[in-house]
């Protein structure tokens, strides 16, 4: 039996030896495409060849592309694990001709793979072809039909002619498209998984899985515009794509995608985590469980790889869904721990080897993953008991559908994707009120955009930018000072080109040239002033509509008018903003010496007073390689080496290796700027060369020191480095210069013995530690004494213990070592302790999973009692804590509980 990398491998060799190059998959996360979110298909990457934009570099290429369908019109999501072929992520093994041949190469290639190389039975195999399309004026593709009868031996009964629903091949609303032909495969009477229909007759595109496509030959020859119509390409390609999954599940002889060596190494490991058995069933919810996670985690590991992150907008928030769907299932599983982030090392071993990329970034990928899980681990427990409560009342109701208000609250408060609560609901034959949702989130919006609207956004909400004038702002590079004409103001009623400002308006003014820096980039706008000799306008802010520079800001005295000559100053500022933004550049190029290319930068904050840059790295570094890095970018700056700038064709600026912020737009012209570089013509000296529009020192030196202050994670995978140069570190060193002076006088000591008498203080503070955990230990055995024998004089139902106890004295600690230890030993129990814990109450609640199944759950019960004792409180269904200011009432609410607790469970 063939292994998946075999049969990979031996579709590209195939296809080398009809003279196609191989090219390496493009990542999921498109790069250079705004129109999708991932990657759908393997002709994305050869989109701008066939709409004529760009040149093919080879005329014949063949890959086996990354592809993940979750959004849009290509979206499988919802029928994941449902049947043995829908998945997220897949592979599409495909064949390309830019103008080089068509229909009849493609045609005869593809048996010749599928039945002379492979194997497969001919008397398998079916054909379609488009039948043609009234409404876009297209006849039916004869030439195809024609050619699978004269180089194939497929009789005619076998070549069928379909609808442009099966046969007419689109990447989206617009873009490239054109007829298809398919090749299908009868995998026998057995396979139909519709007999239940009366009406059903299995065949090609009926519905059932006896008979599944192969592979798509499509031949692309037209364009779908914004309007739909179609319009012909200037030449004809030829783009093919068989699903690698699917073509492996034929060729093992599995009756499942899942049965193949794609999925059940994931599969196996899922078990061996879970304790729980796979057995290739449909309907089976713990077989669906297994094949959603199966293939979800390999979603996961390529999206991420690839630059997505879990986050609640755009690509990051179909991450989200995927593994918070996928974290569900693993309830299914019993699986109430992170776990997911453990199958990241099995996908890579039997994918790593044709992705090698995944390979690199798995410990970035696990340490995101394993942060999601516990993140919404946190909340899915008690985001489950409201939608039970939520379903509940749905039951009841005439229509049984969840209120969109519920819907929104497990969005909102619990981070449940509106999908994953349709999926719950579906499984009791309920339905969401998507409406209500939809109102509600648009709501959340509109307040969101209100809260965070900063001032250049409500001028852009009072100005059309049709309006505005162009800027020319070159000189914010090489001059802190210009002449300017006053062009425009904007106000509350937008952009106005006469009038005049008066003494004490807020306002923005437009000039027609300035020497300020609008914000962007990550460096905040330059602050500075406007003046005449009779008046002054101090600008707070710069930023930029369309090609517009605004200088926001306060008229402080005399008047401006449109029209009127002014000088534009900018602060001094400036000089603090270049040097941290310069500084910044070299903080990425030293992190990525310390600690490799997998640093790659996320964000950052350019301020006269400090510099912040996010990058990617899987852990925290250690405090060494902060030093190390740190140091480097000192000696860059003691070498003064010089800062240059140019502005070339992007293309040319990649192939110099100059490094662009992921997901920032660029245009076709880029300005690069050199560290280490005199000018444009020695920009190879450079050792830092990055995309930046932003202002920089023309000498390192200048910027004249620089101090690492803090290092934190910001998000799974994502750090952030806080730095200071220029004055900004005078102030701090002379600062921490007055507390090591404060610390000597108080301890009596030199400050070069600070660090010797500071670490005996610490020893003696571990000493004094241990002796205190000692006398605790003491008292908690004296606790789990105490709770030993409550067991046997405790309050029974049936099997089930009912325990209650106030603990003379006790932690939260000791009290739940002793819940442990009592649901051991009890099987079958329900346990509430409660304590004076320094003057305040401590209540806590344990359940065994059985009485959970039976609906008592530990956070109802704390909820239940803790205001007794003038308090809150909740956990999860197995333990839950409350505290409260009344211990005086402990006694009350234990005896609430205990009849709270019989109530439940009807003794």
């Amino acid at each position: 039996m063939k292994t998946a990398k075999q049969l990979r491998s031996e579709f590209v060799d195939f296809f080398k030896g009809k003279g196609h190059e191989f090219v390496a998959s493009s990542p999921i996360v498109p790069r250079d495409d705004d129109t999708l979110l991932f990657a759908n298909a393997g002709m994305n990457q050869f989109k701008d060849v066939f709409l004529g934009l760009a040149a093919a570099q080879y005329p014949r290429v063949a890959n086996s592309q990354k592809c993940l369908r979750v959004s849009g019109k290509h979206n499988d999501l919802e029928e994941v694990g449902k049947d043995t072929y829908h998945h997220t992520f897949f592979e599409m093994l495909g064949n390309w001709s830019f103008d080089d041949y068509f229909k009849a190469e493609a045609i005869e290639w593809a048996w010749e793979l599928l039945t002379e190389v492979w194997g497969i039975d001919p008397d398998r195999l079916w054909a379609t072809v488009f039948a043609g399309d009234e409404a876009d004026g297209l006849p039916k593709d004869k030439e195809a039909a024609e050619l699978w009868l004269k180089v194939t031996p497929l009789s005619a009964e076998r070549v069928l002619a379909c609808g442009k629903k099966d046969n007419f091949w689109e990447m989206g609303d617009t873009g490239p498209c054109g007829p298809c032909s398919e090749v299908h495969i009868d995998l026998g009477p057995d396979r139909c998984d519709m007999k239940h229909i009366p009406t059903h007759q299995c065949r090609v595109n009926a519905g059932c899985a006896r008979y599944i496509e192969l592979w798509n030959l499509v031949f692309i020859q037209f364009n779908r515009q914004s309007g739909g119509v179609l319009t012909p390409l200037k030449a004809k390609y030829v783009d093919t794509g068989a699903g690698l999954e699917r073509i492996v599940a034929v060729m093992q002889n599995k009756a499942s995608n899942y049965d193949t060596d794609l999925f059940m190494p994931i599969i196996d490991a899922t078990a061996e985590l879970t304790g729980y058995e796979y057995t290739s069933q449909l309907g089976n919810k713990t077989d669906n469980a297994f094949r959603v996670i199966a293939d979800h985690v390999r979603a996961l590991v390529f999206a991420i790889t690839d630059g997505a992150a879990p986050s609640n907008e755009g690509r990051g928030y179909v991450i989200r869904r995927i593994l918070r769907r996928a974290s569900r299932f693993g309830r299914e599983l019993a699986m109430h721990e992170p776990f997911i982030y453990k199958l990241v090392p099995v996908v890579v071993d039997f994918l790593g080897d044709a992705f090698g990329e995944i390979r690199e970034r798995a410990d970035y990928v696990s340490r995101v993953i394993e942060s999601e899980e516990a993140s919404f681990g946190r909340t899915l427990d008690r985001g489950i008991e409201i939608f039970n409560t939520a379903a509940k009342r749905a039951l009841k109701s005439k229509d049984k559908i969840i209120g969109g208000e519920d819907a929104f609250q497990l969005y909102d408060t619990y981070g449940f994707p509106l999908d994953l609560t349709e999926l719950m609901a579906q499984e009791r034959r309920l339905k969401v009120d998507r409406e209500k949702f939809a109102e509600l989130m648009e709501e959340q919006r509109q307040r969101a955009r209100a809260a965070s609207a900063r001032d250049s956004l409500s001028i852009m909400d009072r100005v059309s930018v049709e309006v505005l004038p162009e800027t020319e702002d070159l000189h914010k590079y090489h001059a802190d000072r210009c002449e300017a004409v006053v062009v425009g103001v904007i106000d509350d009623g937008g952009f106005n080109s006469e009038g005049r400002i008066e003494a004490g308006t807020q306002v923005g003014i437009v000039l027609d040239k300035t020497c300020f820096y609008a914000e962007a980039g990550g460096q905040v706008g330059d602050c500075g002033i406007i003046r005449t000799d009779t008046a002054e306008f101090v600008v707070e802010n710069t930023t930029k509509i369309a090609n517009c520079i605004v200088h926001q800001g306060k008229v402080a005295e005399g008047t401006f008018d449109v029209g009127q000559a002014v000088q534009a100053i900018v602060s001094r500022d400036r000089d603090s903003i270049k040097k941290n933004h310069t500084a910044t550049h070299l903080l990425q190029w030293a992190l990525q010496q310390v600690l490799g290319d997998s640093v790659i930068q996320q964000g950052s904050f350019v301020g006269p007073d400090y510099l912040r840059f996010d990058f990617t790295y899987h852990k925290a570094p250690a405090a060494e390689q902060l030093k190390k890095a740190e140091n480097l970018v000192k000696e860059k700056i003691a070498a003064d080496l010089p800062v240059s700038w140019t502005v070339m064709p992007i293309d040319q600026a990649k192939q110099l290796g100059a490094m662009a912020l992921f997901g920032e737009k660029y245009g076709d012209q880029v300005r690069v700027v050199a560290v280490g570089a005199k000018d444009k013509d020695s920009i190879n000296e450079a050792f830092s060369r990055e995309f930046c529009g932003g202002t920089h020192v023309d000498r390192l030196g200048s910027i004249g020191g620089f101090k690492i202050v803090k290092e934190e994670s910001i998000s799974a995978g994502v750090r952030r480095i806080t730095a200071l140069t220029g004055s900004a570190l005078t102030d701090y060193l002379e600062q921490a210069r007055d507390v090591v002076d404060e610390l000597s006088a108080v301890l009596k000591v030199q400050s070069e013995s600070l660090v010797e008498r500071v670490g005996q203080l610490i020893e003696d503070n571990k000493k004094l530690s241990k002796q205190l955990k000692a006398a605790a230990r003491k008292s908690g055995s004296d606790a789990m004494a105490e709770a030993r024998q409550l067991l046997g004089n405790c309050e029974k139902i049936g099997e089930t213990s009912i325990i209650t106890h106030q603990f003379s004295a006790a932690t939260v600690e000791q009290a739940r070592e002793a819940v442990d230890m009592l649901k051991k030993k009890a099987k079958s129990a329900v346990i509430v302790f409660g304590f004076d814990d320094n003057g305040k109450a401590t209540l806590l609640a344990g359940v065994t999973d059985d009485l959970i199944a039976k609906g008592l759950k530990a956070g109802e019960i704390v909820r239940e009692i803790a205001p007794i004792v003038d308090g809150g409180g909740g956990g999860r269904p197995q333990m839950a804590q409350a505290g409260g200011k009344n211990p005086a009432k402990i006694g009350d609410a234990l005896g609430r509980a205990a009849e709270f607790i019989k109530e439940k469970l009807g003794g």
